[in-house]
């Protein structure tokens, strides 16, 4: 018996290590981009049941499992305020460094309001580069202006 979305997480990622399969994979199955695609089942997005049926295929997961995968989760993958791995915290890193300045950019060009976080994308490729490879990532979010009422 599954008792929580993070059971069904643990199931697809064990089967991706057994499997061998890439997430970029996973997303050509789903015909979405790998981002989201990886989101989802990390347990970040639901799914409908077209695509939690291709996830329960490509994972070998139970019914159950692909109901699960159904359901809107809670988001928020973090287990502590402050995350400790290394990668995590240097998101959190550039938020605490950038992350004012992105917000006085951001409220200079288009005024009071925020990127959202719904109407959104993501981009994450390799940059080669002579001198050690980049992470190129790139977020796109619809600019939502706070009203007046």
């Amino acid at each position: 018996m599954i008792n929580n979305r993070e059971q069904v997480t643990q199931l697809i990622l064990s089967a991706k290590v057994l499997k061998g399969l890439r997430w970029q994979a996973v997303a050509d199955a789903l015909g979405l981009s790998k981002e989201w695609t990886t989101a989802a089942c990390l347990g970040q997005m639901a799914l409908n049941k077209e695509q939690a049926s291709v996830i329960g295929k490509l994972f070998d997961l139970s019914d159950e499992a692909v109901a699960w995968l159904q359901i809107v989760p809670y988001k928020g993958s973090l287990p502590t305020a402050v995350p400790t791995d290394p990668l995590i915290y240097r998101w959190y890193e550039l938020v605490n460094v950038y992350g004012s300045t992105i917000k006085e950019l951001i409220h200079e060009e288009f005024g009071d309001g925020i990127m959202s976080a719904i109407d959104f994308s993501m981009d994450i490729q390799r940059e080669i580069d002579p001198k050690g490879d980049r992470v190129n990532i790139v977020f796109s979010g619809k600019f939502l202006p706070y009203k007046s009422y």
